[in-house]
């Protein structure tokens, strides 16, 4: 091990009744404690830069803003910090947007408690974890040569698009990211000619199947 001590954990998700679960489970490792919780993307880099922890499990798909998006933010600013997606997708564009914005782990919601615990541990020793339930298809992917598409989006924008993509106007998505409606209208005519789609349905489709939002939100 190369950890002394406890590990230091945050959790966010949307749902108080999955942190309560995650926190009982943790909680019984004399080594683990949570120090905090989000149930958004933008608290948790808010409550992550104040309280440092070692490690963050972090729920990919959440309305406002998502896990990759804020995945990414934080392991921009705190390298160190890892990262454990959780999520009930299993599908590569989360998988991959989640590694790429810098996560060690991935989990999937439904896994066994055992196995959270384990993924903690595995990442505190600077390795990587992904679920077993789904590393065989992970690494047959990567194995055909699959890569991840550079990104076309500024992460401003991938913010624009989730929130049009949840049904937001551009005066609240204006609100939430403290821009004025126009400037949220220059984002969005951008994001348009970027992808080349020109309809709030077409855009949705795209924000899904890249993993900036989900249906089931």
């Amino acid at each position: 091990m190369t950890y002394l001590n406890e590990i230091k954990i945050v959790l966010v998700d949307d749902h108080k009744l999955l942190r309560d679960g995650l926190r009982n489970i943790i909680e019984q490792k004399s080594n683990m404690l949570i120090i905090g919780e989000a149930s958004d993307g933008r608290e948790a880099i808010k409550i992550v830069s104040k309280l440092l922890p070692n490690v963050v499990v972090m729920d990919v798909a959440m309305p406002g803003l998502n896990g990759i998006e804020a995945a990414t933010q934080i392991y921009k600013i705190h390298p160190e910090i890892k990262i454990i997606g959780l999520s009930m997708h299993s599908g590569k564009q989360f998988i991959q947007g989640m590694f790429k914005a810098g996560a060690f782990g991935y989990l999937l919601k439904d896994g066994d408690s055992d196995e959270l615990l384990t993924a903690i541990s595995t990442v505190m020793e600077n390795k990587k974890y992904l679920s077993k339930d789904i590393k065989q298809e992970y690494l047959t992917l990567l194995k055909k040569g699959e890569t991840i598409e550079k990104a076309i989006l500024s992460s401003r924008e991938k913010e624009v698009l989730q929130l049009i993509a949840e049904g937001k106007s551009s005066k609240e998505i204006g609100e939430i990211l403290f821009l004025s409606p126009k400037t949220v209208d220059v984002h969005r005519n951008n994001i348009m000619k970027k992808i080349e789609l020109h309809t709030i349905p077409e855009l949705t489709k795209y924000a899904i199947q890249k993993g900036l939002t989900s249906l089931d939100l």
